[in-house]
């Protein structure tokens, strides 16, 4: 990884201001950088066939995966090309022989790359890391600014490569310091509450899933077995989101305190100094101890100050991505306001006492408010998420595949608003409990009692991380979701944009991207 430490010195100027920021934003067509742009595309930005400053995790892998050795150290580098993901992924994937032909002699190279993230992937999934995939979009704009397409982004074999490789540098450099007992930082991801989890647990026997283990003892690949038995089928995103919504939030800290998500005992983010302070501070630690060892000296200097950088950081990083993502969907409402009276195919992806957020293919969330849903009276089933007609018995549900037209849309609240159009086509089911008596329930709260004043605080659509499953933990995972999106870790102006929901928690909670 390029490095910053030599040129970003500890209480200068840069570093307050880098501090200050915490994380690079990424809005839709333009970059916040957390440094000067001299520095993240000049000087520390990763070009061809010129030396850069580096941070080297070298390391030794068996035909298991598993890290046998390693080496950390400063170095210098040159890099022989650059590629871009599209490029590798013609090598590996497409196979295009004009492709293969300009970069021949680097194609063997890339071959074993390929191999490698392959048994690192089996090795990941061995241990149990739980792998949330979620779709990520790209808003194009005009030369004004207007969105006028919304693309979803494919990730390839190369994105999960680099990501696999990322993920092994993180773990490494967490293990290597922590066992030498010296103060760190690290990317922490901490065991649910067994609260949580035992609700979590009960939910999903309404599926026929029976967990094995208890609650109070919760595993990682516990939880990667349930998303295996609902592969494929209609609740799988339902359980996804609730699965989620039962974790904890990934932070920094400056105790080693594992990654549950990722199934790995140690942690840190090394891989994005350019972007982000945390990693920045990892390399300075590192320069810091190889230069002055790691006795008590050493280790004083910056004992006192990690909580408040860790605490700092996780903060600064949660107001980066809430920028992120109330940019991206006011974007998506400025895009879907030339398509109103349309009509889609959608996907329920929330359930709430008030009505349906359904999402579009291109990512695009919306409102599908109870008082349009008027072929029946719905009340909502809080067990199992769901909204049932109390006539018809119409039940909809998370990851229900519906039909809507397009009503409404405000840009400056960030509202999209919908309506359905087939309700006689969702399914009929019995989730009503059985009443022994009629009952006024409607009064002057039509349908879903105080809810109906839903969007009166302007959060329109942006609903908590608690609300809609925590997706709100992490928006650039591990080694993405060490990329963030697959950003360039070596560029900080290298744009990717997420979802109107928020690809931050599955990539938060779980940090697969980083």
């Amino acid at each position: 990884m390029l490095t910053l430490s030599h040129y970003v010195t500890e209480n200068s100027e840069l570093d307050r201001e880098a501090f200050k920021r915490g994380t690079s934003v990424y809005l839709t067509d333009r970059v916040i950088p957390m440094l000067p742009r001299r520095l993240s595309n000049g000087i520390c930005s990763l070009n061809p066939d010129v030396e850069r400053l580096a941070m080297s995790c070298e390391m030794e892998i068996d035909q298991n995966g598993e890290i046998i050795s390693n080496k950390i150290f400063q170095s210098v580098i040159r890099s022989h090309a650059r590629m871009t993901y599209d490029g590798v992924n013609q090598i590996l994937e497409a196979h295009d022989p004009k492709t293969r032909e300009k970069y021949a002699d680097l194609v063997e190279m890339f071959d074993t790359m390929g191999d490698l993230h392959r048994i690192l992937y089996k090795n990941r999934r061995h241990r149990g890391a739980i792998d949330f995939d979620d779709n990520e979009a790209k808003i194009i704009v005009d030369e004004v600014g207007h969105p006028v397409d919304i693309q979803l982004r494919v990730r390839g074999l190369a994105e999960r490569m680099i990501e696999s490789f990322m993920l092994a540098a993180n773990e490494t450099v967490a293990k290597h310091y922590s066992l030498l007992k010296v103060p760190f930082i690290y990317r922490v991801h901490e065991t649910p509450d067994s609260d949580r989890m035992l609700s979590f647990f009960e939910f999903v026997t309404n599926f026929g899933v029976n967990v094995k283990g208890s609650s109070k003892d919760v595993k990682p690949k516990m939880l990667q077995d349930v998303l295996k038995k609902v592969a494929g089928k209609p609740e799988e995103a339902m359980v996804s989101v609730m699965m989620l919504r039962s974790m904890k939030q990934a932070r920094y800290a400056d105790q080693s305190l594992g990654h549950f998500g990722l199934a790995a005992e140690y942690y840190t983010h090394f891989t994005s100094p350019i972007r982000r302070y945390p990693d920045m501070m990892v390399h300075r630690l590192i320069r810091h101890y190889a230069e002055n060892g790691t006795g008590e000296d050493a280790r004083a200097k910056y004992r006192d100050n990690l909580p408040n950088i860790a605490e700092t950081t996780s903060l600064n990083e949660r107001r980066g991505i809430d920028t992120e993502r109330d940019v991206d969907s006011m974007k998506k409402a400025e895009y879907m306001a030339d398509h109103v009276g349309e009509k889609f195919d959608a996907v329920v992806d929330s359930v709430m006492k008030f009505g349906l957020f359904v999402e579009l293919e291109n990512t695009v969330e919306g409102l599908v408010h109870i008082s349009t849903m008027d072929d029946d009276y719905y009340e909502y089933v809080e067990k199992q998420l769901a909204l049932v007609g109390r006539k018809t018995k119409r039940t909809f549900r998370i990851g229900q595949e519906v039909k809507v037209q397009l009503m409404r849309v405000d840009k400056d609240q960030r509202e999209v608003d919908f309506k359905l159009l087939n309700p006689e086509e969702a399914p009929k089911t019995d989730l009503l409990p059985k009443r022994e008596h009629n009952d006024n329930y409607r009064g002057n709260n039509r349908r879903g009692g105080n809810s109906s004043n839903y969007r009166g605080n302007g959060n329109s659509n942006n609903r908590n991380g608690n609300q809609r499953g925590g997706r709100s933990n992490d928006r650039r995972n591990g080694s993405s979701n060490g990329n963030g999106n697959h950003r360039n870790n070596n560029s900080s102006n290298n744009h990717s944009s997420s979802t109107n929901k928020s690809n931050s928690s599955r990539q938060s909670t779980t940090d697969h991207r980083r």
